[in-house]
């Protein structure tokens, strides 16, 4: 696969609305979803097919390839990349923390924050407890009660942050189209994301995965060619929603997973020696397999015998991947779970009310074949998990390193 980084510069607000079923609320998403991205530049390439020919929809294939084939494009969401008080970097990773990760109660936050006391992880300590037949309960090094702590998270260096975004609402009055005056009675408010921080411009990282290397120069070029000419969210005839996108040129994407897998399982052996002196633990071969968590970095819509679900089982991690382990085991999960509609501009009607999993949910999985597992989860991390992978559903991260963050060394 071929990657080729977004910098979405944010020129005017925008409004990136999200529906859920049984509210009469319109909220904004906290990021760009991959989807918004996708149907934007394909919108864009459909407008000019017919006023001019050389455009990625000419003769059907390019176009067809990108967004109808059998292995189509993957527009990632694009996260937040701005950082307090520090430039955007190029190319900055942003994910999303683990269920698992804790905070203080009183004072929760990275050390890079005022007063916060710092953010540490639990799964490596959650199973050890449980395996050694303990109850875990963790307090922070300064012994104040913890709380889950969620959200997106970047490092720079040593040093841990948390990119955040602002909202505002915008009011709006409705107008009469045969006078061209206000409407009476008709007064409504917008909320959108802020185009700006503290006199900086927004700004936004993401994606696109294209199998072909000929096609994704293609993308990029055309995307820079038309850096802010496109119009992302609602309300466009309102003037929002105007951004500038840059492409980088399309590069190999090979995950690191191997790496990452062997860092996690050597942490835990360490961590596995050091409850011991509870006594022993109840299954000592358990220690012997080899782990590896996969951690959600975007909502996902998983399917397990035509019925929605929150887990992602050894069967189905084995149909995604093509491999049939029957030591595979699921150790633990951590999710949870919400519903999410949208709108369909293509065929102008609403889209499909799904049941999804949360960002940041975690399973740790275990098994005494590593080997035939390493080039799958690769390509698994490429690809992602569930439907509608292309709009950026179903992305995950193998063995995050944020699970190497342990309760005394919390950042």
């Amino acid at each position: 696969m071929y990657q080729i980084d977004l910098q979405i510069k944010a020129l005017a607000p925008l409004a990136i609305n999200r529906w859920k079923p049984g509210g009469s609320i319109s909220e904004t998403e906290d990021y760009i979803p991959g989807s918004v991205l996708r149907g934007t530049i394909a919108g864009q390439i459909l407008r000019e097919a017919d006023r001019t020919s050389e455009n990625l929809a000419t003769d059907g294939g390019d176009f067809s390839a990108l967004f109808l084939g059998d292995c189509p494009a993957i527009f990632r969401n694009a996260y937040p990349a701005n950082i307090p008080d520090k430039p955007v970097p190029r190319g900055l990773e942003v994910r999303y923390l683990p269920a698992t990760a804790l905070s203080s109660k009183a004072k929760p936050g990275f050390k890079t924050s005022s007063n916060a006391e710092g953010v540490f992880d639990t799964l490596i300590d959650r199973y050890c407890a449980q395996a050694y037949g303990h109850l875990y309960d963790p307090c922070t090094p300064n012994g104040d009660r913890t709380e889950a702590f969620s959200g997106l998270y970047c490092c720079l260096g040593k040093n841990y942050y948390t990119p955040k975004i602002n909202k505002r609402l915008l009011t709006r009055v409705g107008i009469n189209r045969r006078r061209a005056t206000a409407e009476e009675e008709i007064l409504y408010s917008t909320q959108v994301l802020n185009e700006s921080k503290r006199d900086e411009p927004v700004c936004y990282h993401s994606v696109i995965l294209v199998p072909n290397e000929g096609l994704a120069q293609q993308l990029q070029q055309y995307i820079n060619d038309r850096a802010s000419q496109f119009r992302l969210g609602g309300s466009k005839s309102r003037g929002l929603g105007a951004v500038e996108i840059l492409a980088s040129v399309p590069v190999i994407k090979t995950p690191d997973v191997r790496s990452r897998v062997e860092a996690f399982n050597q942490a835990l052996q360490q961590r596995w020696q050091q409850w011991g002196i509870f006594g022993p633990a109840r299954d000592q071969s358990a220690i012997d397999r080899t782990f590896f968590t996969l951690n959600l970095q975007a909502d996902a819509i998983l399917v397990d015998n035509w019925q929605r679900t929150t887990v992602i089982s050894p069967e189905m991690l084995q149909q995604f991947v093509h491999i049939a382990d029957d030591s595979l085991h699921l150790e633990v999960a951590y999710s949870s779970y919400d519903y999410r509609g949208g709108w369909n501009a293509a065929w102008g009607l609403m889209k499909d009310i799904e049941l999804i999993t949360n960002k940041g949910g975690t399973y740790l999985y275990s098994t005494t074949n590593p080997e035939m597992w390493f080039a799958a989860l690769e390509n698994l991390e490429l690809l992602g998990v569930g439907e509608r992978t292309s709009e950026g559903f179903g992305q995950v991260r193998i063995c995050d390193k944020f699970h190497l963050v342990l309760r005394e060394n919390a950042v």
